[in-house]
């Protein structure tokens, strides 16, 4: 039986990168999966490929930086599936600016999409994850470990994230709920170049992580999937309000 059959999982940020890669692999585990982006098309082509697996999943496109759109992502994944055995809070964005070049609205900015968005899916699951001793996995950064200049926003974003790991982790351990992160390095997705990086330097950007990270290369999201559905599964059941690595090493690193 695949280790996920009968479950039900919302993934947010499934419509790429680590959140596309970790939808894909909860399917072909057996779960039901709600996938939770803004951009429909693109989540639409996440599903069609599912169901072409014979998997099952369901598109619910929200804008996790509104209150209402993210009580709706829960309410949706319930109503269709009957239930919420784990939330996979993956959606995030990036941006440059130091403390003299980040503007308040960017820093709200930021701080609504990756920090404050998991406040509110998580407030809006937990009574649904309490009734099926659920799992919550919150894809943090090695930023939220290390700082690194002209980052200033994201940087505190992220290591917001973590202690809001460790919190709701003790909060809701005597209920059976289990929280935990990830923090990847560099992984190839589109975020950078979402977050303004054009492709030249982006691929400058990707060579220099031969030198960043000791094992010489940048991440690829299915090798942070994994590291997720492992703290999301059954065989993790004794681990809860851990901020894991999964960075080629990143994290051990002094600046370079």
């Amino acid at each position: 039986m695949a280790e996920f059959s009968g479950r039900v999982a919302l993934v947010t940020g499934a419509s790429s990168g680590i959140g596309r890669a970790t939808a894909e692999k909860l399917s072909a585990e057996g779960a039901a999966v709600a996938l939770v982006a803004r951009r429909e098309k693109e989540l639409s082509e996440v599903a069609a490929r599912i169901a072409a697996r014979g998997g099952r999943a369901e598109v619910v496109a929200a804008d996790l930086s509104l209150e209402a759109e993210c009580d709706l992502a829960v309410r949706e994944t319930v109503a269709r599936f009957g239930g919420l055995d784990v939330l996979v809070n993956a959606a995030g964005i990036i941006g440059g600016g130091s403390i003299e070049t980040t503007s308040p609205v960017d820093f709200d900015h930021m701080m609504n999409v990756n920090l404050r968005s998991l406040f509110l899916l998580t407030r809006a699951a937990t009574p649904h994850l309490v009734a099926g001793k659920g799992a919550v996995v919150n894809v943090s950064s090695v930023t939220g470990t290390r700082a690194f200049p002209g980052l200033l926003a994201y940087c505190v974003s992220k290591a917001a994230v973590d202690q809001f790991t460790r919190c709701v982790a003790l909060e809701l351990a005597p209920k059976g709920v289990r929280v935990n992160a990830v923090n990847p390095g560099v992984v190839v997705t589109n975020l950078h170049r979402a977050g303004g990086m054009d492709e030249a330097a982006y691929a400058k950007f990707l060579e220099r992580c031969r030198e960043t990270h000791p094992l010489g290369r940048a991440g690829q999201p299915e090798e942070v999937a994994d590291l997720i559905l492992f703290l999301a599964s059954p065989r993790a059941a004794w681990i809860t309000g851990g901020c894991f690595p999964v960075d080629g090493g990143r994290a051990e690193t002094c600046a370079r």
